[in-house]
Protein backbone atom coordinates (compact mmCIF):
# COMPACT_ATOMS: atom_id res chain seq x y z
CA UNK A 1 0.00 0.00 0.00
CA UNK A 2 1.23 3.30 -0.34
CA UNK A 3 2.77 5.64 2.00
CA UNK A 4 1.06 8.78 3.20
CA UNK A 5 2.97 11.61 3.98
CA UNK A 6 0.66 14.08 5.85
CA UNK A 7 0.81 17.25 7.65
CA UNK A 8 -0.10 16.40 11.40
CA UNK A 9 -0.38 20.44 12.06
CA UNK A 10 -3.39 20.21 9.71
CA UNK A 11 -4.47 16.99 8.05
CA UNK A 12 -3.39 18.00 4.66
CA UNK A 13 -1.61 15.05 2.51
CA UNK A 14 1.16 16.40 1.20
CA UNK A 15 2.10 13.11 -0.50
CA UNK A 16 1.00 10.16 -1.81
CA UNK A 17 4.26 7.34 -2.25
CA UNK A 18 4.11 3.90 -3.58
CA UNK A 19 5.79 1.73 -1.98
CA UNK A 20 8.47 -0.66 -3.93
CA UNK A 21 7.54 -3.09 -5.94
CA UNK A 22 8.71 -6.62 -5.06
CA UNK A 23 11.30 -6.79 -8.11
CA UNK A 24 12.19 -3.15 -7.35
CA UNK A 25 13.40 -3.81 -3.22
CA UNK A 26 14.92 -6.86 -4.87
CA UNK A 27 17.17 -4.78 -7.08
CA UNK A 28 17.75 -2.39 -4.14
CA UNK A 29 18.73 -5.43 -2.00
CA UNK A 30 20.76 -7.26 -4.74
CA UNK A 31 23.06 -3.51 -5.56
CA UNK A 32 23.64 -3.47 -1.58
CA UNK A 33 24.42 -6.90 -1.42
CA UNK A 34 26.77 -6.36 -4.55
CA UNK A 35 28.34 -2.70 -3.32
CA UNK A 36 28.91 -3.95 0.13
CA UNK A 37 31.86 -6.53 -1.60
CA UNK A 38 33.47 -3.50 -2.59
CA UNK A 39 33.02 -0.59 -0.10
CA UNK A 40 34.77 -3.14 2.62
CA UNK A 41 37.46 -2.61 0.52
CA UNK A 42 37.20 1.36 -0.20
CA UNK A 43 39.94 3.11 1.94
CA UNK A 44 38.89 4.15 4.90
CA UNK A 45 39.62 7.62 4.45
CA UNK A 46 37.56 7.97 0.98
CA UNK A 47 34.75 6.47 3.10
CA UNK A 48 35.10 8.86 6.11
CA UNK A 49 35.37 11.57 3.13
CA UNK A 50 31.64 10.87 2.00
CA UNK A 51 30.49 11.22 5.41
CA UNK A 52 31.90 14.63 5.43
CA UNK A 53 30.37 15.64 2.40
CA UNK A 54 27.26 14.12 3.60
CA UNK A 55 27.49 16.58 6.68
CA UNK A 56 28.13 19.02 4.41
CA UNK A 57 25.07 18.71 2.56
CA UNK A 58 23.27 18.65 5.97
CA UNK A 59 24.40 22.14 6.83
CA UNK A 60 23.88 23.37 3.08
CA UNK A 61 20.22 21.98 3.39
CA UNK A 62 19.42 22.74 7.01
CA UNK A 63 16.35 24.80 6.49
CA UNK A 64 14.81 22.54 3.72
CA UNK A 65 15.40 19.79 5.19
CA UNK A 66 13.88 20.92 8.85
CA UNK A 67 10.88 22.41 7.28
CA UNK A 68 10.25 18.82 5.57
CA UNK A 69 10.81 17.26 8.86
CA UNK A 70 8.23 19.80 10.48
CA UNK A 71 5.90 18.93 7.90
CA UNK A 72 5.25 15.17 7.50
CA UNK A 73 5.46 14.67 11.47
CA UNK A 74 5.04 18.04 13.43
CA UNK A 75 8.57 19.08 15.27
CA UNK A 76 8.75 22.41 15.53
CA UNK A 77 11.19 23.85 12.80
CA UNK A 78 13.61 25.14 15.67
CA UNK A 79 14.01 21.32 16.77
CA UNK A 80 14.34 20.27 13.51
CA UNK A 81 16.87 22.34 12.48
CA UNK A 82 18.55 21.17 15.52
CA UNK A 83 18.36 17.00 14.64
CA UNK A 84 19.66 18.28 11.16
CA UNK A 85 23.13 20.04 12.80
CA UNK A 86 23.14 17.14 15.16
CA UNK A 87 23.18 14.64 12.19
CA UNK A 88 25.90 16.53 10.86
CA UNK A 89 27.94 16.50 14.14
CA UNK A 90 27.70 12.47 13.92
CA UNK A 91 29.18 12.07 10.67
CA UNK A 92 32.13 14.27 11.19
CA UNK A 93 32.57 12.73 14.22
CA UNK A 94 33.02 9.15 12.73
CA UNK A 95 34.96 10.83 10.09
CA UNK A 96 37.23 11.99 12.62
CA UNK A 97 37.48 9.03 14.88
CA UNK A 98 36.89 5.77 12.85
CA UNK A 99 40.40 5.29 12.17
CA UNK A 100 41.40 5.10 15.75
CA UNK A 101 38.22 2.90 16.70
CA UNK A 102 39.20 0.57 13.63
CA UNK A 103 42.18 0.46 14.37
CA UNK A 104 43.50 -3.76 15.13
CA UNK A 105 44.64 -3.44 18.56
CA UNK A 106 47.56 -5.56 19.17
CA UNK A 107 48.26 -8.40 21.56
CA UNK A 108 51.34 -8.66 24.11
CA UNK A 109 51.86 -11.78 25.75
CA UNK A 110 55.07 -12.45 27.48
CA UNK A 111 57.31 -9.52 26.04
CA UNK A 112 56.34 -9.82 22.58
CA UNK A 113 53.43 -9.86 20.18
CA UNK A 114 50.90 -12.64 20.14
CA UNK A 115 48.56 -11.07 17.61
CA UNK A 116 45.60 -8.74 17.14
CA UNK A 117 42.20 -7.73 17.36
CA UNK A 118 40.84 -6.79 14.42
CA UNK A 119 37.29 -5.02 13.26
CA UNK A 120 35.84 -5.71 10.09
CA UNK A 121 32.48 -4.78 8.27
CA UNK A 122 29.93 -7.69 8.45
CA UNK A 123 27.99 -6.42 4.66
CA UNK A 124 24.69 -5.11 4.66
CA UNK A 125 22.53 -3.60 7.83
CA UNK A 126 19.40 -3.10 7.43
CA UNK A 127 18.15 -0.20 9.38
CA UNK A 128 14.07 -0.09 10.69
CA UNK A 129 13.43 3.27 12.22
CA UNK A 130 10.60 5.20 13.14
CA UNK A 131 8.97 8.85 12.57
CA UNK A 132 9.82 11.22 15.69
CA UNK A 133 13.49 11.92 14.81
CA UNK A 134 13.37 10.92 10.94
CA UNK A 135 17.21 12.27 10.23
CA UNK A 136 18.74 11.66 13.57
CA UNK A 137 18.17 7.87 14.21
CA UNK A 138 18.79 6.94 10.58
CA UNK A 139 22.19 8.77 10.27
CA UNK A 140 23.04 7.78 14.00
CA UNK A 141 22.80 4.20 12.85
CA UNK A 142 23.94 5.05 8.99
CA UNK A 143 26.76 6.95 10.16
CA UNK A 144 28.75 4.31 12.22
CA UNK A 145 28.30 1.59 9.89
CA UNK A 146 28.87 2.99 6.70
CA UNK A 147 32.49 4.74 8.21
CA UNK A 148 33.31 0.66 9.11
CA UNK A 149 32.71 -0.48 5.49
CA UNK A 150 28.82 -1.64 5.56
CA UNK A 151 26.56 -0.16 3.50
CA UNK A 152 22.93 0.62 4.69
CA UNK A 153 19.20 -0.16 3.42
CA UNK A 154 16.69 2.03 5.53
CA UNK A 155 13.26 0.86 6.38
CA UNK A 156 11.68 4.42 7.25
CA UNK A 157 8.36 4.41 8.83
CA UNK A 158 5.41 4.93 6.61
CA UNK A 159 4.48 8.60 7.78
CA UNK A 160 8.07 9.57 6.52
CA UNK A 161 8.92 9.00 3.24
CA UNK A 162 9.85 12.24 1.88
CA UNK A 163 12.46 12.54 4.93
CA UNK A 164 13.74 9.08 3.94
CA UNK A 165 13.76 9.68 0.07
CA UNK A 166 16.07 12.83 1.04
CA UNK A 167 19.10 10.62 3.18
CA UNK A 168 19.23 9.05 0.42
CA UNK A 169 19.54 11.36 -2.05
CA UNK A 170 22.42 13.44 0.85
CA UNK A 171 24.56 10.37 0.01
CA UNK A 172 24.52 9.81 -3.58
CA UNK A 173 24.98 14.02 -3.66
CA UNK A 174 27.88 13.27 -1.27
CA UNK A 175 29.10 10.86 -3.78
CA UNK A 176 28.61 7.62 -2.20
CA UNK A 177 28.75 4.61 -4.48
CA UNK A 178 24.72 3.43 -5.10
CA UNK A 179 24.12 0.68 -2.54
CA UNK A 180 26.20 2.13 0.23
CA UNK A 181 22.99 3.80 1.75
CA UNK A 182 19.06 3.13 0.16
CA UNK A 183 15.90 3.41 1.20
CA UNK A 184 13.43 0.81 1.12
CA UNK A 185 9.81 2.12 0.40
CA UNK A 186 7.90 -1.33 2.23
CA UNK A 187 5.85 -2.20 4.93
CA UNK A 188 6.75 -3.54 8.18
CA UNK A 189 6.00 -6.63 7.69
CA UNK A 190 7.74 -7.34 4.07
CA UNK A 191 11.10 -5.43 6.31
CA UNK A 192 10.48 -7.97 9.22
CA UNK A 193 10.68 -10.81 6.27
CA UNK A 194 14.00 -9.36 5.00
CA UNK A 195 15.70 -10.57 7.90
CA UNK A 196 15.70 -13.89 6.89
CA UNK A 197 17.32 -12.95 3.92
CA UNK A 198 21.19 -13.84 3.46
CA UNK A 199 22.15 -10.98 2.06
CA UNK A 200 21.15 -8.99 4.90
CA UNK A 201 24.19 -9.23 7.56
CA UNK A 202 22.59 -7.47 10.58
CA UNK A 203 19.91 -5.51 11.88
CA UNK A 204 18.91 -2.64 13.77
CA UNK A 205 15.90 -0.95 14.95
CA UNK A 206 14.64 1.89 17.00
CA UNK A 207 11.05 1.46 18.03
CA UNK A 208 8.49 -0.06 19.81
CA UNK A 209 8.84 -2.20 22.71
CA UNK A 210 6.50 -4.76 20.73
CA UNK A 211 8.70 -4.15 17.60
CA UNK A 212 11.52 -5.00 19.22
CA UNK A 213 10.19 -8.64 20.34
CA UNK A 214 9.70 -9.70 16.61
CA UNK A 215 12.40 -8.06 15.24
CA UNK A 216 14.48 -9.58 18.00
CA UNK A 217 13.17 -12.97 17.41
CA UNK A 218 13.43 -12.89 13.95
CA UNK A 219 17.18 -11.94 14.02
CA UNK A 220 18.06 -14.33 16.45
CA UNK A 221 16.38 -17.67 14.46
CA UNK A 222 18.70 -15.93 11.68
CA UNK A 223 21.57 -15.75 13.75
CA UNK A 224 21.92 -12.38 12.90
CA UNK A 225 23.55 -9.53 15.35
CA UNK A 226 20.96 -6.95 16.40
CA UNK A 227 21.17 -3.73 18.21
CA UNK A 228 17.22 -2.71 19.61
CA UNK A 229 16.29 0.75 20.91
CA UNK A 230 13.19 0.88 21.94
CA UNK A 231 10.90 2.82 24.03
CA UNK A 232 11.67 4.51 28.19
CA UNK A 233 9.29 5.55 31.35
CA UNK A 234 12.51 8.05 32.07
CA UNK A 235 12.65 9.10 35.94
CA UNK A 236 13.35 12.65 36.61
CA UNK A 237 14.06 12.68 40.48
CA UNK A 238 14.54 15.74 42.51
CA UNK A 239 15.92 15.57 45.57
CA UNK A 240 15.85 17.67 48.50
CA UNK A 241 19.06 19.22 48.19
CA UNK A 242 18.12 20.38 44.23
CA UNK A 243 17.92 23.56 42.84
CA UNK A 244 14.47 23.06 42.05
CA UNK A 245 14.15 26.20 40.33
CA UNK A 246 16.16 24.89 37.69
CA UNK A 247 14.89 21.60 37.83
CA UNK A 248 11.29 22.40 37.52
CA UNK A 249 12.71 24.87 34.28
CA UNK A 250 14.43 22.08 32.75
CA UNK A 251 11.45 19.60 33.79
CA UNK A 252 8.92 21.52 31.04
CA UNK A 253 11.50 21.06 28.43
CA UNK A 254 12.42 17.41 29.04
CA UNK A 255 8.51 16.22 29.21
CA UNK A 256 7.74 18.33 25.56
CA UNK A 257 10.74 17.60 23.81
CA UNK A 258 9.66 16.47 20.15
CA UNK A 259 6.57 17.19 21.66
CA UNK A 260 6.56 14.81 24.22
CA UNK A 261 7.19 11.80 21.18
CA UNK A 262 10.65 11.17 22.70
CA UNK A 263 12.13 8.36 24.29
CA UNK A 264 14.55 9.85 26.18
CA UNK A 265 11.87 12.47 26.98
CA UNK A 266 11.39 12.64 30.99
CA UNK A 267 8.37 11.04 31.73
CA UNK A 268 8.21 10.77 35.75
CA UNK A 269 8.67 13.02 37.75
CA UNK A 270 9.68 11.43 41.21
CA UNK A 271 9.83 14.67 43.91
CA UNK A 272 11.34 14.59 47.37
CA UNK A 273 8.32 15.77 49.86
CA UNK A 274 10.72 18.34 51.17
CA UNK A 275 10.52 20.17 47.72
CA UNK A 276 7.72 18.65 46.12
CA UNK A 277 5.26 21.74 46.57
CA UNK A 278 7.55 24.12 45.18
CA UNK A 279 8.71 22.51 42.15
CA UNK A 280 5.02 21.13 41.24
CA UNK A 281 3.79 25.13 41.74
CA UNK A 282 6.35 26.06 39.47
CA UNK A 283 6.38 22.75 37.01
CA UNK A 284 2.58 23.51 36.27
CA UNK A 285 3.65 27.21 35.23
CA UNK A 286 6.43 26.09 33.24
CA UNK A 287 4.16 23.73 31.15
CA UNK A 288 1.28 26.33 31.18
CA UNK A 289 3.65 28.69 29.90
CA UNK A 290 4.77 26.35 26.68
CA UNK A 291 3.27 28.01 23.61
CA UNK A 292 1.44 25.44 20.99
CA UNK A 293 0.82 25.66 17.58
CA UNK A 294 2.14 25.95 14.17
CA UNK A 295 5.97 24.00 14.27
CA UNK A 296 6.49 26.42 11.08
CA UNK A 297 6.76 29.24 13.75
CA UNK A 298 9.41 30.09 15.84
CA UNK A 299 8.10 31.24 18.84
CA UNK A 300 6.24 27.51 19.30
CA UNK A 301 7.30 25.16 21.92
CA UNK A 302 5.06 22.32 21.32
CA UNK A 303 3.52 21.25 17.84
CA UNK A 304 1.25 18.61 17.09
CA UNK A 305 1.56 14.55 17.91
CA UNK A 306 2.42 12.88 14.42
CA UNK A 307 -1.18 11.70 13.91
CA UNK A 308 -4.48 11.27 15.27
CA UNK A 309 -4.06 7.87 16.74
CA UNK A 310 -1.09 8.66 18.71
CA UNK A 311 -2.98 11.71 20.30
CA UNK A 312 -6.14 9.82 20.95
CA UNK A 313 -3.99 6.63 22.62
CA UNK A 314 -2.41 9.65 24.90
CA UNK A 315 -5.86 11.35 26.32
CA UNK A 316 -7.05 7.56 26.53
CA UNK A 317 -3.85 6.93 28.96
CA UNK A 318 -4.44 10.28 30.76
CA UNK A 319 -8.71 9.52 30.94
CA UNK A 320 -7.39 5.99 32.59
CA UNK A 321 -5.01 7.34 34.62
CA UNK A 322 -7.57 10.22 36.10
CA UNK A 323 -9.94 7.36 36.52
CA UNK A 324 -7.80 5.37 38.87
CA UNK A 325 -7.42 8.28 40.68
CA UNK A 326 -5.08 10.54 39.51
CA UNK A 327 -5.72 14.82 39.44
CA UNK A 328 -5.44 16.73 36.33
CA UNK A 329 -3.25 19.95 37.16
CA UNK A 330 -3.28 21.48 34.14
CA UNK A 331 -4.06 20.53 30.18
CA UNK A 332 -5.65 16.74 29.70
CA UNK A 333 -8.20 17.98 27.20
CA UNK A 334 -7.98 17.22 23.71
CA UNK A 335 -8.32 20.82 22.33
CA UNK A 336 -11.18 22.13 18.93
CA UNK A 337 -9.55 22.59 15.48
CA UNK A 338 -7.62 21.15 12.95
CA UNK A 339 -4.41 18.78 13.74
CA UNK A 340 -3.49 16.57 16.27
CA UNK A 341 -2.33 18.76 19.05
CA UNK A 342 -2.26 18.07 22.92
CA UNK A 343 -1.36 20.50 25.58
CA UNK A 344 1.07 19.90 28.32
CA UNK A 345 -0.29 18.22 30.73
CA UNK A 346 0.84 17.44 34.57
CA UNK A 347 -1.28 15.17 36.78
CA UNK A 348 -0.84 15.21 40.87
CA UNK A 349 -1.46 11.69 43.05
CA UNK A 350 -1.54 9.41 39.86
CA UNK A 351 -1.18 5.66 42.04
CA UNK A 352 1.52 3.30 41.19
CA UNK A 353 -0.50 1.17 38.83
CA UNK A 354 -1.98 3.86 36.80
CA UNK A 355 -1.77 4.00 32.95
CA UNK A 356 0.45 7.29 32.91
CA UNK A 357 3.10 5.59 35.99
CA UNK A 358 3.03 2.08 33.94
CA UNK A 359 2.61 2.98 30.53
CA UNK A 360 5.04 4.57 28.08
CA UNK A 361 2.97 7.94 27.23
CA UNK A 362 4.38 9.26 24.06
CA UNK A 363 2.85 12.66 24.38
CA UNK A 364 2.94 16.05 26.58
CA UNK A 365 1.74 14.13 29.88
CA UNK A 366 3.96 14.48 32.87
CA UNK A 367 2.64 12.06 36.38
CA UNK A 368 4.40 13.72 39.12
CA UNK A 369 4.78 11.22 42.21
CA UNK A 370 5.99 12.58 45.81
CA UNK A 371 8.40 10.31 48.33
CA UNK A 372 9.63 10.89 51.46
CA UNK A 373 12.86 9.61 50.89
CA UNK A 374 15.84 9.39 49.11
CA UNK A 375 15.63 5.36 49.08
CA UNK A 376 11.73 5.69 48.24
CA UNK A 377 12.65 7.94 45.42
CA UNK A 378 15.46 5.20 43.84
CA UNK A 379 13.04 2.49 44.10
CA UNK A 380 10.38 4.22 42.23
CA UNK A 381 13.08 5.10 39.77
CA UNK A 382 13.59 1.36 38.98
CA UNK A 383 9.82 -0.01 39.41
CA UNK A 384 9.39 -0.11 35.37
CA UNK A 385 9.98 -2.43 33.16
CA UNK A 386 12.10 -0.35 31.17
CA UNK A 387 15.55 0.99 31.44
CA UNK A 388 16.64 4.00 28.73
CA UNK A 389 17.77 7.07 30.46
CA UNK A 390 17.14 9.37 34.12
CA UNK A 391 17.85 12.60 35.43
CA UNK A 392 18.80 12.88 39.04
CA UNK A 393 18.38 16.53 40.44
CA UNK A 394 21.05 17.07 43.81
CA UNK A 395 23.66 19.16 45.05
CA UNK A 396 24.49 16.19 46.96
CA UNK A 397 27.77 14.11 45.71
CA UNK A 398 26.85 10.78 47.20
CA UNK A 399 23.66 10.97 46.12
CA UNK A 400 24.67 11.77 42.68
CA UNK A 401 26.95 8.96 42.97
CA UNK A 402 25.07 6.30 44.44
CA UNK A 403 22.02 7.18 42.11
CA UNK A 404 24.14 7.56 38.80
CA UNK A 405 25.16 3.74 39.84
CA UNK A 406 22.14 2.54 41.17
CA UNK A 407 19.51 3.57 38.42
CA UNK A 408 18.50 0.93 36.11
CA UNK A 409 19.20 2.98 32.93
CA UNK A 410 21.42 2.85 29.70
CA UNK A 411 22.18 6.72 30.77
CA UNK A 412 21.83 8.91 34.22
CA UNK A 413 22.21 12.63 34.07
CA UNK A 414 23.01 14.42 36.96
CA UNK A 415 21.38 18.08 37.09
CA UNK A 416 20.54 17.96 33.80
CA UNK A 417 18.57 17.14 30.90
CA UNK A 418 18.85 13.32 29.28
CA UNK A 419 20.49 13.52 25.52
CA UNK A 420 21.89 11.35 23.06
CA UNK A 421 25.52 12.81 21.56
CA UNK A 422 27.61 10.82 19.21
CA UNK A 423 30.59 10.73 21.71
CA UNK A 424 28.62 8.49 23.85
CA UNK A 425 27.29 5.08 24.05
CA UNK A 426 23.61 5.10 23.69
CA UNK A 427 20.87 2.41 24.45
CA UNK A 428 18.87 0.40 27.43
CA UNK A 429 18.64 -2.71 29.62
CA UNK A 430 15.44 -4.23 30.45
CA UNK A 431 12.40 -3.69 28.15
CA UNK A 432 14.28 -0.12 26.64
CA UNK A 433 16.98 -2.85 24.28
CA UNK A 434 19.72 -4.52 23.59
CA UNK A 435 23.23 -3.38 22.48
CA UNK A 436 24.06 0.19 22.04
CA UNK A 437 24.43 2.94 19.47
CA UNK A 438 26.95 6.08 18.93
CA UNK A 439 30.39 6.22 20.29
CA UNK A 440 32.97 3.62 19.47
CA UNK A 441 30.58 0.83 20.80
CA UNK A 442 28.35 1.86 18.32
CA UNK A 443 30.60 1.51 15.80
CA UNK A 444 31.97 -2.08 16.67
CA UNK A 445 27.79 -2.99 16.90
CA UNK A 446 28.23 -4.36 13.45
CA UNK A 447 31.89 -5.24 13.25
CA UNK A 448 33.24 -8.79 13.09
CA UNK A 449 35.61 -8.32 15.87
CA UNK A 450 38.60 -11.09 14.71
CA UNK A 451 41.51 -12.39 16.48
CA UNK A 452 43.82 -13.10 14.30
CA UNK A 453 47.29 -15.17 15.64
CA UNK A 454 50.38 -16.38 15.00
CA UNK A 455 52.78 -15.18 12.09
CA UNK A 456 54.34 -17.05 8.60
Amino acid sequence: MPQHSVNPATGDVLAVIADHSESECELRVAQAATTAATWRETPLRERTEVLRRVADRLDAEREGLARLATLEMGKTVEAARQEVAKCALACRYYADEAAAMLAPERVVRDGREDGAVHFLPLGVLLAIMPWNFPYWQAMRAAAPAVAAGNVVLLKHASNVPQCALAIERLFREAGAPVGVFGTLLISGARAGALIDDARIAAVTLTGSEAAGRDVGARAGRAIKPCVLELGGSDPFVVLPSADFVAAADTAARARCINNGQSCIAAKRFIVHTDVYDAFAERFVAAMRALRIGDPLRDDTDVGPLATAAIRDEVHDQVVRSVAAGARVLCGGEVPPGAGHFYPPTVLADVPHNAAASREEVFGPVAPLFRVASADEALALANDTPFGLGAAVWTRDAAEAERFGRDIEAGSVFINAMMASDPRFPFGGVKASGIGRELAREGLRSFVNVKTVRGAP
